[in-house]
């Protein structure tokens, strides 16, 4: 399985295989880690990924990376047109994100946290909802030898150490999604 690491930083200042990008429906990119990947990478990671939109919710597609010191950008589809989101579609749009990893041939991925930022998804269930998901996928995704989770501040960084520190059957999420 995956080596699973730890970042506290910008996701854009990575130099892995490819990088997740939480994105909407029309795969705008001007807020959160979507405008940051847009401001460091250029207008050309955009202009690629509203070409292929709309894409479905829990969905993923992918583009090229522009400037930025990765190949891809995995853009998965954790939002919806308001911006609102669900442990579900945050557990799919993982999912997704990884399908097309391998798809790819990617080695190393980095994710953020999906759906915390605009969307407003608790953080805590928000990492383990994906650590979960991340551990499933990893299991049978071979050739994915690390992922990094990339978050921004303490907040997020201690809410992924928790999930990571959890027991993997107790990182699944329970109950209903939540909207």
């Amino acid at each position: 399985m995956a080596h699973v690491a730890l970042w506290n930083g910008d996701i854009c200042d990575l130099e892995v295989d490819a990088i997740v990008n939480p994105a909407n429906v029309t795969l705008w990119m001007s807020t959160g880690v979507g405008g940051a990947i847009k401001r460091r990478g250029g207008d050309t990671v955009e202009f690629a990924a509203v070409r292929q939109a709309p894409v479905a919710l829990g969905e993923a597609v992918v583009t090229s990376a522009g400037n930025l010191a990765v190949r891809w950008v995995i853009h998965a589809v954790s939002l919806d047109q308001h911006r609102r989101t669900s442990a579900e579609i945050i557990d799919r749009a993982v999912r997704s994100a990884f399908r097309r990893a391998r798809e790819l041939g990617v080695e190393t991925l980095a994710i953020p946290a999906l759906g915390t930022g605009v969307g407003g998804f608790p953080l805590a269930e928000a990492a383990r909802i994906t650590v979960a998901a991340v551990r499933d996928e990893a299991a049978r995704a071979p050739a994915i030898r690390e992922v990094t989770f990339a978050l921004r501040g303490a907040a997020p960084y201690e809410a992924f150490r928790a999930a990571l520190a959890a027991p993997a059957a107790a990182a699944v999420p329970a109950g209903e999604p939540r909207v």
